[in-house]
């Protein structure tokens, strides 16, 4: 399938095998540019595989993955970072044993760099504009208080707002999220749902894979729904929540 103009990122016709098991197969997916695009599905569905397949983690075994006019595909997840592609893993990488702060100023000496140059003991006042624009971030994602906290002893839902504040520093032009929402309290997904949409509105392009239809159908411009490796059924939310398809397949009765 050819990508029309607006598209930025397209994975085209990808397919991913683990010897006998066909994990992805015939993946022709097309996010455009600032738009939110879910991909949603069961578990065993190829959800992960995709995204690891794009941000260079896993080769595919055919098939290309290209952003902004430039293939993805053979290339080292750094590499494609530096290109504008950040993701928030389903469980929160950081610096556990580094303050709340330095978590978030750490990638972006690594984007400013070009890799991980920093000594993570140089003291913080010798980067003062960094150090700015870290707090700046801290206060959009509500932590900034807890800046000098250490970063390990964060609530779970805290500390996936902090790896996302670690890749919004890296003003990546396509941010992709592993269930932004996993493990949150209905209070804090939707305060997360709030940042996601504020994001949104600066022209930001996203992928979310969520579980959560509330956090879909709040979000979503758009929907692609994988079952078996194969994306079954795409178009706006409410096609896809009326698909008897994909009520078979994933939302099934509790979630119409």
């Amino acid at each position: 399938m050819e990508a029309n103009k607006n598209v930025v990122l397209h994975v085209a016709d990808v397919h991913k095998n683990f010897g006998g098991l066909h994990a992805l197969a015939d993946i022709d997916l097309q996010v455009e540019e600032g738009r939110t695009h879910a991909i949603i599905g069961p578990n065993g569905a190829g959800k992960s595989t995709l995204l690891n397949v794009i941000i260079g983690r896993i080769p595919p075994t055919s098939g290309a993955v290209v952003f902004d006019g430039t293939v993805l595909t053979g290339k080292k997840p750094f590499e494609i970072n530096q290109l504008g592609v950040s993701r928030v893993f389903q469980t929160p990488e950081i610096f556990a044993d580094l303050p709340v702060l330095q978590n978030v100023m750490t990638p972006a000496f690594a984007k400013r760099d070009g890799a991980f140059k920093i000594n993570l003991s140089t003291p913080l006042e010798r980067e003062s504009a960094l150090r700015e624009e870290a707090e700046a971030m801290l206060e959009d994602v509500g932590l900034v208080d807890r800046r000098h906290t250490t970063a390990g002893s964060l609530s779970r839902g805290d500390k996936r707002r902090l790896e996302l504040a670690m890749c919004l520093i890296q003003k990546p032009r396509l941010l992709l999220l592993d269930e932004p929402t996993a493990g949150m309290s209905r209070h804090d997904t939707n305060t997360t749902i709030e940042l996601l949409k504020k994001i949104k509105s600066r022209g930001m392009t996203k992928v979310i894979i969520e579980h959560d239809m509330h956090v879909v159908f709040s979000l979503a411009d758009k929907i692609s729904v994988l079952a078996g490796g194969r994306i079954i059924a795409e178009g706006l939310p409410s096609e896809v929540r009326g698909d008897p398809r994909v009520q078979e397949a994933y939302l099934g009765g509790t979630h119409q």
